[in-house]
């Protein structure tokens, strides 16, 4: 099974795939899905978020992640972000911040702390704030 706390799981938007439902194999209704998703790094469509819509990453120019575009934050993560804030209480352009201003590395770290079930180590669920190793669907 891949690591929830991987660089690799870090999507250009700043969410870490590993804590997303869609990577635990839920939708939002608490259906199981067909097939889990296994990270917008990773697979070889584009995400439904940011790489679909936005022209830079989806021709592939070489942006690791949105901070380093010069229209950072432009409208689309303006949208997501503030999606994110209300529904999740999560800050993606706060994500890429730390990023940027911390590395990877700490950011990882910083996630396991955020994210990491008291209860049995598995991973919480950004979007349910549910840990489907202690309470699935």
């Amino acid at each position: 099974m891949t690591k929830k706390f991987d660089a690799q799981l870090i999507a250009q938007c700043g969410i870490n795939c590993g804590t997303c439902v869609g990577f635990f194999g839920y939708t939002m209704s608490g259906k199981k899905r067909k097939h889990a998703c296994v990270g917008c790094r990773t697979r070889a469509s584009l995400c439904a978020f940011i790489k679909k819509k936005c022209k830079r990453l989806a021709n592939k120019e070489t942006l690791e992640f949105c901070f380093e575009c010069s229209d950072f934050p432009c409208e689309l993560m303006e949208r997501i972000e503030k999606t994110y804030t209300q529904r999740y209480g999560l800050s993606l352009i706060g994500n890429l911040n730390y990023i940027k201003e911390k590395g990877m590395d700490a950011f990882l770290e910083y996630e396991k702390e955020r994210w990491t079930c008291p209860t049995c180590g598995g991973v919480i669920c950004v979007h349910t704030k549910r840990c489907y190793n202690c309470s699935p669907p």
